[in-house]
């Protein structure tokens, strides 16, 4: 079997509160290969968002560890993880975070400029037209719908081919067509391409389109479907 893209070993959580110590994920491993797609679903508060930082070395657990890429994210300095980030990983936000000041085929040139590539309009224009935005490169994210930005957020989240795509809530602020148009998006690219695809949602169906899935409640592993 080939290794793991992805690992997570006994990961918990623990913040301090007003009460006490609250831990928020509690002892979970998982092991994700190239190309696998994965849910993790549950009700607000059960630990989903945090799970997903911890998996993209965005914080750090109490106990546990994670593999990214080979990397050992817990042996490495915010600038490092930061770093493996840049190298691997790609994000999709239901909030979009476009730059405002920045048109569309810029946002989706940046990570490519900051990484030094040459063809970084070229591939930006490429990524857009295969979403379906050739016509809107010059649009700044206020002259583009939600759901076209969220088509931006994605080009620009595949622009440097990561090997890892995180997904939090992506189709959480649109109607339910122009939803089911970016989840299929996602799992297109993450097929053309072998990214493997982390999903954080609601949406039941959006789940049960991945391969794997798994649920959180209270923190706690209570189901896990694979294939």
């Amino acid at each position: 079997m080939s290794a793991s893209i992805l690992s997570a070993r006994n990961l918990s959580k623990v913040v301090p509160s007003a009460e006490g110590e609250l831990t928020i994920l509690h002892d979970l491993s998982l092991d994700l290969m190239r190309g696998d797609s994965l849910a993790i679903v549950g009700t607000s508060g059960s630990g989903k968002s945090t799970l997903l930082g911890l998996l993209a070395g965005l914080d750090l657990p109490s106990a546990g560890a994670v593999t990214l890429a080979g990397h050992s994210l817990g042996t490495l300095n915010e600038d490092q993880r930061a770093r493996v980030r840049a190298e691997h990983v790609g994000f999709v936000f239901q909030s979009f975070q476009l730059l405002d000041s920045l048109n569309a085929l810029e946002n989706v040139m940046l990570p490519l400029e900051l990484e030094g590539r040459r063809d970084a309009r070229e591939r930006a224009r490429s990524l857009l037209e295969r979403v379906g935005l050739g016509q809107r490169l010059s649009h700044s994210p206020r002259q583009l719908s939600g759901g076209e930005q969220q088509r931006v957020a994605i080009a620009r989240a595949f622009a440097a081919e990561p090997d890892v795509l995180f997904a939090d809530e992506p189709t959480g602020n649109l109607d339910s067509h122009t939803g089911e148009r970016i989840s299929d998006l996602l799992f297109e690219l993450n097929q053309e391409r072998g990214a493997t695809l982390i999903l954080v949602t609601h949406d039941e169906r959006l789940a049960h389109r991945c391969q794997r899935l798994i649920r959180l409640e209270g923190g706690h592993l209570v189901d896990r479907v694979e294939p």
